[in-house]
Order: C-alpha cells, then structure tokens, then sequence
C-alpha cells in the first residue's frame, strides 16, 4: 500500500491561477529537482511553494523515514482561499471594487518504485 506523504499551505497571499503556473513546472519530478528548479524561477508564488514542498520532504523523512531522494511529488494543486474584497473610490462617489485573493497550496509525495 502505498503511504501519502502530505503537506499545506493555507491562505496565501497569491490567487490560485498564479500559484498553478508554478504548481504545473514540478508535478511528476522528483522532490531534490522540483526544490531546485523552484529556486530559479522568477515567479513569486514560487517561494511559497518551494516551501510547502520541503515541508513535505521532511514530513517524508521525519515522520515515514523515507529518503529524500526516493521522493517524488505524485499530486500538488492549488485551489481557491476567500477572497478578501476591499474598495477604492473612484470618480463621481462610485467605488471600484478590488479583489484580494489567497489560495490553499497541496503537495502530495509519494516513494518511488524500485
């Protein structure tokens, strides 16, 4: 049977389409890759990310005893956090609305086959 090694990250300060073009570089790699190549990515939803997944990486080696380089991410994915929605006042007494979004950030590592 196959053990799920899990990690989260709620309410981040990034909307959820921002975090998935990061999310969609590193699915399927193997954990020490995914950290690295997250280290040179310009995008700023790739910090939180490269973090949930070390979290995960140590989740694995902690509390399963699985070595870091047999790790690989079998499933991320970011989903949408509430929205907290503050206003600008515009012109003529109107407001325009301004949307700030967060995200949930989900990393699930599985061990690599033999």
């Amino acid at each position: 049977m196959e053990t799920d090694i899990r990690a989260y990250a709620r309410n981040v300060a990034i909307s959820a389409q921002k975090v998935r073009l990061v999310i969609d570089l590193v699915r399927g790699k193997e954990v020490v890759k995914a950290l690295d190549l997250l280290k040179f990515t310009p995008n700023r939803a790739a910090h939180p990310v490269s973090k949930v997944l070390a979290s995960a990486m140590a989740n694995g080696e902690e509390n399963f005893g699985v070595s870091r380089d047999d790790m690989y991410v079998y499933r991320i994915f970011a989903d949408e956090a509430p929205t907290r929605k503050w206003r600008k006042f515009g012109a003529r007494g109107r407001f325009k609305p301004w949307l700030r979004r967060t995200s949930h950030i989900t990393v699930i590592l599985r061990e690599r086959e033999s």
